[in-house]
């Protein structure tokens, strides 16, 4: 279990300093680490270490160099982003690739994978944690993402599939293309606490590259919300240097009241100062701040 983390899987920050709403530690929501023994310059190399590795790998599984990848982190602060650019920039025409958000049945699973089957082909499941809880869903993504030469993909229910056209799906097929997932929720915690399905998360470990972002920390979250608005997040938002500066500020200084630690924070933050510049902070306290 991570460290800071009770066995109930929940903690709540006091007013010196931590969080303030209670979390699950298997999905990452916020911090499960009060505090850090890193310095910013440690965080700092540490996530921009991390992000081009996962640039490396997406890059990887894009080529089927690498056929099964996992990427975990807390949701809102780049994983989706870093994935996706990797994706477009290898099929700008979105052909040979699909990128799946929300809920989805083993059926739907099924089709998706015997759609994009082929060698070249990339299916991403972003935030597509149903999947993960659902043993018939696990089984198939196991066998798809499965370190054998040969991929076999069955499913031996009675009910039959059909394709867009109507066809019937065949019962069984060869899965040589690349899956991605993308997720906010922690499987080495999970293993490690004896979830209900470790076994399960244990064996997709096992079949996959798995990278965590490595964000704990309050600290971790502060400093990757910067790495990436220093990039020129906002300018393209109409904001220049010293709005930048204004924003990231305020929120450095009230992260304890904010609502959330993520880029769209950042995003609320800087549309409430464009159309609101003489008071902005005042809107923000009302609008992003959690009421006591």
């Amino acid at each position: 279990m991570p460290r800071g983390v009770p066995k109930n899987g929940r903690r709540n920050m006091n007013k010196n300093g931590s969080v303030t709403t209670a979390f699950s530690a298997a999905r990452m929501s916020a911090p499960v680490e009060l505090a850090t023994r890193e310095t910013d310059e440690q965080i700092d190399k540490k996530l921009k270490d991390r992000f081009d590795i996962i640039d490396i790998m997406a890059n990887s599984a894009c080529n089927g160099t690498t056929r099964a990848l996992i990427v975990s982190g807390p949701a809102g602060l780049g994983k989706s982003f870093t994935i996706e650019k990797a994706v477009n920039d290898y099929d700008p025409a979105g052909k040979k690739t699909v990128i799946v958000k929300g809920f989805m049945r083993p059926t739907g699973l099924y089709k998706t994978l015997y759609n994009y089957r082929k060698p070249g082909n990339v299916v991403v499941f972003d935030d597509c944690d149903s999947v993960f809880f659902d043993t018939d869903a696990l089984n198939l993504l196991k066998a798809a993402c499965d370190t054998t030469e040969r991929r076999r993909i069955c499913w031996g229910a009675e009910t039959r599939m059909t394709d867009d056209e109507g066809s019937p799906l065949p019962w069984s097929f060869d899965f040589e293309g690349t899956v991605i997932f993308i997720t906010n929720f922690d499987f080495d915690w999970s293993v490690e606490s004896g979830h209900r399905l470790k076994d399960h998360f244990e064996a997709m470990i096992s079949r996959a590259h798995y990278i965590d972002t490595g964000m704990k920390s309050v600290r971790d979250y502060l400093i990757r919300i910067k790495q990436v608005v220093s990039q020129g997040m906002l300018r393209d938002r109409g904001i220049n240097p010293g709005e930048e500066k204004q924003i990231l500020d305020f929120l450095f200084e009230n992260h304890l009241m904010l609502r959330e630690l993520t880029l769209r924070m950042v995003i609320k933050l800087a549309d409430t100062y464009r159309a609101h510049p003489q008071r902005w902070k005042e809107i923000a306290r009302v609008t992003q701040f959690r009421q006591r």
